[in-house]
């Protein structure tokens, strides 16, 4: 992959707001990520929410560049993208 992750989680309401940044050599890309407390139940395995999203990220870096993930979006929207996300990540 060869890109660094930054990830960064506060609490919202019902859920968490995280900050992530790329650093893909060339690319820099920020994004926003909105997870509900459902997300992470489903796809965390009981880890915590900046494990879920940094691996969330990996697996979207394996798929396509850092410039083409979405700015802002919620994490659920990846299995509308990617329906294999679900089976990789649901424990």
């Amino acid at each position: 992959m060869g890109a660094t992750l930054d990830v960064s989680c506060e609490p919202v309401d019902g859920g968490w707001r995280c900050r992530v940044e790329v650093d893909a050599g060339s690319e820099r890309t920020r994004h926003s990520v909105r997870v509900s407390r459902a997300d992470l139940d489903r796809w965390g395995g009981g880890g915590p929410v900046e494990e879920l999203v940094r691996r969330s990220f990996e697996f979207l870096l394996e798929r396509e560049p850092a410039g083409s993930i979405l700015r802002e979006f919620e994490l659920a929207a990846i299995q509308r993208y990617f329906p294999e996300f679900d089976q990789n990540f649901r424990r």
